[in-house]
């Protein structure tokens, strides 16, 4: 399996390099030793910024080295070039024992204190100026700080006069940024990184075509062909298989080469410093640094209008239920959190596991995931993060054209003027005062049990489910809860009405401030709406209607509700379980766009001045329509008089 020249560079189009270290460990004479092949006396304190060529090296990059001075007073030149940096050259002088001391009591920890996220290849110059008489081995030197700075990629000693190793030193530094270890390998443990298994494990699936566990000749010689444009020969393939059995019997069974055997091959590569041929495969399959799918292998439909959204397509949902199935062993309609970690074996991380996702599907009483809770949080994260949905339908199998797995939804403002839509998943904001229900009401979406104890949302919350209509159709509503406090911040954007189809306002029936509160955020948000054009169908919620209702809230909903045009209050309890079919009514609303839009005084006023101008307009078009006939018909009349005379 070889590797090394094929590697790509992972869409990296140049390295920067910073060379740094204390005066006088010969920073420029091995700067101006890399680029001329030779040595000078005579060298600039602080050479400009040098450029190798892309043919320099095999990975075909070029590099831009800087040099920088120790002095004092350049100390903030160099803390930007430092953060500037794809990698850091850090030089002592073999010559000057003061010098490498100085790499832990000071530059090492300077690097940290700027929180620099590079490599760092320390570099020792002039190796032939050491003494012989006190021979020190570099591993001896190097071996503790190592293992305290672990950001050190690779260390190297060198002599810009004998040109030694000069090559050698900026080609580990261009490799620790197109090739770095941390990301394939943890130091400590000695063991390959978690993501880095999960996306040799993807790979390795995607080549056992009979699914048996094991590589066989034809498919270990198919990964070679995709991956190195080469294919292997009877005796290379016997060799990985005799190298792998050696040192890991269950790398190899009587089907090929296994998983273990796969991943320890890479293990090797690593040990014996071949990461170009692991990162060769992984790019090759469109990892980047991070060990996640790169956006150029994510054809997701991203450009689109603020009111349109983007949804899984109907060979795409089906893929989903396909998995769920399989998944579901021991067929109890839930997966359970081992086989859903299962299921995510082969994406870099269970992306459920955090907010907004955690938490916001209907799951069994044992925690376990439904269908319809799976099927929800696919919708949501589509919704939310349309490319990382695609990922991770890659990760998990998904074998379709990518550009095919995603859908763009007509416009809102079509389906308004069209008075119907043909969306699958409806986006519903849910507004209301502290104390008033709102999280209680997503609670009880999800199947979440009633509790006596409140605990204020501290942000912003989602709660997704499919819903059963008449007649057996099922469309799924994500409802999304804005705390009061955060309805400024959400409305200072003039497009945060767009991605939405309703809204619905819930306050506590029993108390007369919840009502006026609600109230406030109901025309705060119809005003929005209808200035910035994104108007949405509204609804209003009477919570807790178990308690004694207020009646001044009461009758103070019914004027409110026909003054602006929308449907009466909704009363519901989610103590008593009776929530009077909202669900269904939030997403009937949703699905007529043209109805329950709400309408201010100012609003209403607005629009008849429009209609009104509009209708002078049209007057005064017609009625310079007729002016134009009847000058027209009165050149005509007096031309045939002309003419008969």
């Amino acid at each position: 399996m070889p590797g090394g020249d094929s590697a790509s560079a992972g869409g990296k189009t140049g390295v920067r390099i910073v060379v740094v270290g204390d005066r006088g460990t010969g920073k420029s004479s091995l700067i101006a030793a890399a680029a001329t092949e030779s040595f000078s006396e005579n060298v600039s304190p602080v050479l400009p910024p040098t450029r190798l060529p892309a043919d320099f090296f095999p990975d075909r990059v070029p590099i831009t080295i800087i040099d920088t001075s120790a002095n004092l007073e350049s100390r903030g030149k160099l803390n930007e070039e430092l953060k500037r940096a794809d990698v850091i050259v850090l030089t002592y002088a073999c010559d000057f024992p003061l010098t490498l001391t100085r790499l832990s009591s000071f530059w090492l920890q300077e690097f940290r204190r700027l929180e620099l996220k590079v490599p760092v290849i320390v570099v020792g110059c002039k190796v032939d100026l050491r003494d012989d008489n006190q021979p020190i081995s570099l591993e001896q030197i190097m071996g503790p700080i190592m293992q305290q700075y672990r950001e050190i990629e690779t260390c190297i000693e060198c002599s810009a006069v004998t040109l030694m190793q000069v090559p050698d030193v900026f080609y580990y530094a261009q490799k620790a940024v197109l090739h770095p270890t941390a990301p394939l390998f943890d130091q400590d443990t000695q063991a390959l990184q978690p993501r880095c298994i999960r996306a040799l494990r993807r790979i390795f699936i995607l080549f056992d075509s009979d699914m048996d566990g094991a590589l066989n000749d034809a498919e270990l010689n198919d990964f070679q062909v995709k991956c190195f444009d080469a294919p292997l020969q009877p005796a290379e393939i016997v060799g990985v298989r005799r190298v792998v059995q050696e040192k890991k019997k269950e790398g190899v069974n009587d089907l090929g080469l296994t998983l273990d055997g796969f991943l320890f091959l890479h293990s090797l590569f690593i040990d014996k410093g071949r990461l170009e041929t692991t990162w060769a495969v992984l790019r090759k399959f469109g990892y980047g640094i991070d060990l996640k799918l790169r956006d150029d292998f994510l054809p997701a439909p991203l450009k689109h209008a603020p009111d349109q959204s983007i949804e899984l397509t109907i060979e795409a949902v089906e893929f989903v239920r396909r998995v769920f199935r399989l998944y579901d062993t021991n067929n109890h309609g839930a997966l359970r959190p081992a086989e859903l970690d299962e299921l995510f074996s082969t994406a870099p991380e269970n992306p459920w596991d955090e907010a907004p996702y955690k938490d916001a599907t209907e799951r069994t009483t044992q925690g376990n995931l439904t269908l319809k809770g799976f099927l929800s949080e696919w919708a949501l994260m589509t919704m939310l993060d349309p490319r990382g949905s695609l990922a991770n339908l890659l990760y998990i199998g998904y074998g379709g054209n990518p550009a095919s797995a995603l859908h763009v939804t007509r416009r809102r403002s079509v389906d308004r003027k069209k008075q119907q839509t043909e969306r699958n998943v409806f986006h519903c904001l849910v507004f209301g005062p502290k104390n008033a229900g709102k999280s209680t009401l997503l609670n009880s979406f999800i199947g979440r049990p009633f509790s006596e104890s409140h605990e204020p949302t501290a942000g912003e919350r989602y709660a997704v489910n499919v819903v059963d209509q008449p007649g057996g159709n099922k469309k799924t509503l994500i409802l999304r809860e804005i705390p009061e406090d955060g309805v400024k911040k959400f409305l200072s954007n003039k497009e945060s009405l767009s991605s939405s189809d309703v809204a619905v306002f819930v306050y506590d029936s029993s108390d007369e401030y919840s009502w006026k509160k609600s109230n406030e955020l109901l025309v705060e948000v119809a005003r929005h709406g209808e200035e910035s054009g994104y108007g949405v169908p509204s609804l209003i919620i009477a919570a807790k209607d178990d308690l004694d209702p207020h009646p001044r809230s009461v009758q103070n909903s019914v004027r409110v509700c026909q003054e602006l045009g929308i449907g009466a209050s909704i009363p519901v309890s989610s103590k008593l379980g009776d929530m009077n079919n909202v669900f269904c009514r939030i997403l009937s609303a949703a699905e007529h766009p043209h109805l329950n839009i709400p309408e201010t005084v100012a609003g209403r006023e607005h629009k008849q001045f429009r209609q009104l101008f509009n209708h002078s307009l049209l007057f005064m078009s017609v009625g310079a329509a007729f002016a134009v006939v009847g000058m027209a018909a009165l050149r005509a009349y007096g031309g045939r008089r002309n003419s008969s005379r």
